[in-house]
């Protein structure tokens, strides 16, 4: 069986339709490296329950729930692997009853996301390049 990588060069379509040079396959972090990754957002971020977006996001949601609080019912986490547009947050977010109550998080952001969207690791600062 082939590991899977986590940074594979090449040519592939984003979630939203954009043509990218490499592809993020959060599929290759291990079990253990997602369960770190929720304790260093649990450690940043109070909330009551938390939100993963379909697919990327699941087992990052599935790893926080254990950190949850309870009486931080009102604050509700929202969680992805991989931020290219945000669209996709920002959907999940205004599905929300208080949209004014969530905090984001994604392991990856290949761009700088909104505010209230914090990543564990940001790609914006690196030099964009058009073709490899």
């Amino acid at each position: 069986m082939t590991r899977k990588t986590l940074f594979e060069l090449g040519e592939f379509t984003s979630h939203s339709g954009l043509t990218l040079p490499f592809k993020i396959d959060c599929d290759a972090l291990t079990d253990e490296d997602i369960n770190c990754i929720a304790i260093l957002i649990a450690t940043k971020t109070c909330f009551g329950t938390v939100e993963g977006i379909p697919r990327g996001g699941i087992r990052l949601a599935e790893a926080l729930e254990e950190w949850a609080i309870p009486e931080s019912y009102s604050t509700v986490l929202i969680v992805d692997d991989v931020l290219t547009t945000g669209a996709s947050m920002e959907q999940w977010k205004v599905k929300q009853p208080d949209p004014d109550n969530v905090v984001g998080w994604v392991i990856f952001a290949r761009t700088k996301p909104p505010d209230w969207i914090n990543a564990v690791f940001e790609m914006c600062r690196l030099p964009v390049f058009e073709s490899v």
